[in-house]
């Protein structure tokens, strides 16, 4: 496993000497690079091309920067607690005391998912999805807690999965999983008021062998299932940009902001890099560069210098649309409704609907994060104008929620479409349905160095999609560096295991 650096005992607290590196992006992935290379000792400054570090965090504040009121999370929101390098971070930066539980799809019993003649409460859905779910199967000789099982872990999935994926995992809870599930006493595992649901992460985490022996394109889909799903997630209270906002205040090199890298050329003695800013257009050169851009954004570049496999794995990574729509709201209605939190699966162009706490004064309004989507569901929304957009959620959801039709009950709207912006195109990268090895040979192929080129980014990582996977790869990339040998460019890769392999 990859841990956080140590002070270096080299001249300087670098071995072999200080370094100095240019990082291209001021997401997180960037900001842990420049910081653990900093406690190495390295001299490190950061470009960025947008006009706000964060990367995929994004906190939007209803009241502007800086203000009290409700806020928004457009970007990343959740942090599984077993993430254990960010809760490193959370609490090396003294955020621990803003830790607080996640609520999550399905957790409160008042929330709504779709039925056949509309939509149902959590607490209420267990005989409707049980009886769906068994006439879709070939034989219904199962126990009826197996059935409650597979219905749950159906629900869950097409909660989860972009409409088009679904199709074909819906196929995949078949006879062979249900069979060895079947055998089990699942009494331990049912969860909820009135004990009708199923805790799947529970399950799964206290049966490996039948986890293992889902269908393949199954087996890779449940990591997100379970994170999604599971009562061990935490966000941070007051935002989750104190994180990245916290990382940016303890580096001592500069961040510059709104110089767009355009351009990458690796060379064998440095790294030049064609830098815009405004009209001007500059090149620079670096002796060490860590790029921590999506490839989504770096194939958009003119890059000379990488070899051909790199080329490859920059043009054909894939990556997630996201797209997420905020309301504030004058009040937080739900609570009159039942609803105290969570999320509910909405289903349409809407997908997921969640509901944060309302922590500060009530007077300023509540934050309903309308609609969640990824895949073509949130493309199918970045395509549409703004206002178009934001009516098309606000007709569909106002069947679950008549209350959003009262005057005056939105007073506000913020979105960000992952997908159409221009520094990101993406939300995340997703491996689904890939087995383990290709996974693991992509994942090294993602982060492997061009020269005096070094990268970072989720996509580089075993945790794709998660701010845990930046963390990850930063840590490497500054391991990478500062092993490093000046005369043996191209070579160090071959010579020295990488931290995660040197910790495994």
């Amino acid at each position: 496993m990859t841990a956080p650096l140590q002070d270096s005992d080299g001249p300087d607290g670098a071995i072999g000497g200080p370094k100095k590196v240019t990082v291209i992006g001021a997401g997180i992935a960037g900001l842990v690079t420049a910081y653990e290379l900093e406690r190495l000792g390295h001299d490190v400054q950061i470009i960025e091309g947008s006009r706000e570090v964060g990367g995929r965090i994004h906190t939007h504040r209803f009241a502007g920067a800086g203000e009290a009121g409700p806020f928004a999370e457009l970007g990343a929101m959740r942090i599984p607690a077993g993430h254990r390098l960010t809760m490193h971070y959370i609490a090396e930066l003294g955020l621990q005391n803003q830790v607080r539980e996640f609520r999550t799809l399905f957790s409160d019993d008042a929330a709504y998912l779709p039925g056949p003649t509309g939509y149902l409460r959590v607490r209420e859905a267990h005989d409707t999805l049980v009886d769906d779910f068994a006439a879709g199967l070939p034989s219904a000789h199962y126990r009826q807690d197996t059935l409650l099982f597979g219905a749950w872990l159906d629900a869950s999935i097409r909660a989860i999965a972009p409409r088009q994926f679904y199709d074909g995992l819906h196929n995949d809870i078949g006879v062979e999983l249900l069979d060895l599930v079947d055998h089990i006493d699942l009494t331990p595992y049912r969860c909820g008021t009135a004990h009708n649901r199923i805790d799947l992460h529970a399950f799964f985490a206290d049966h490996p062998r039948i986890r293992s022996s889902c269908p393949l394109r199954l087996e890779r889909f449940l990591d997100d299932v379970l994170d999604e799903t599971s009562s061990s997630i935490v966000r941070l209270r007051d935002g989750m940009d104190a994180l990245p906002r916290r990382l940016a205040a303890r580096i001592r090199g500069r961040i510059s902001l709104g110089r767009e890298v355009v351009g990458i050329d690796v060379r064998d003695d440095a790294v030049d890099l064609r830098i815009r800013q405004g009209a001007t257009t500059v090149t620079r050169t670096c002796d060490y560069v860590v790029c921590t851009i999506p490839f989504t954004v770096l194939r958009r570049m003119r890059l000379t210098g990488f070899d051909q496999d790199k080329l490859d794995i920059v043009h054909q990574t894939k990556y997630w649309p996201a797209t997420k729509i905020a309301f504030h709201c004058r009040e937080a209605f739900w609570e009159k409704d039942g609803i105290s939190g969570g999320a509910s699966f909405t289903g349409g162009h809407v997908r997921q609907t969640y509901y944060p706490p309302a922590d500060g004064d009530p007077a300023l309004g509540a934050v309903l994060l309308a609609s969640y989507s990824i895949g073509p569901d949130a493309d199918a929304l970045a395509r549409l104008g703004e206002a178009e957009r934001n009516a098309l959620v606000t007709r569909e959801l106002s069947v679950m929620h008549p209350e959003l039709r009262r005057p005056g009950m939105v007073l506000g709207v913020a979105g960000r479409a992952w997908g159409a912006r221009r520094w990101s195109w993406g939300a995340a990268t997703v491996r689904w349905g890939q087995e383990a090895a290709l996974r693991e040979a992509e994942r090294r192929e993602a982060a492997r160095p061009q020269r005096g080129l070094f990268f970072a980014g989720e996509h580089c990582s075993s945790k794709p999609a998660w701010i845990e996977g930046a963390i990850e790869s930063a840590i490497d990339a500054a391991h990478e560096i500062e092993w490093y040998e000046p005369r043996a460019r191209g070579v160090f890769a071959a010579a020295r295991p990488s931290r995660s392999e040197r910790s495994a």
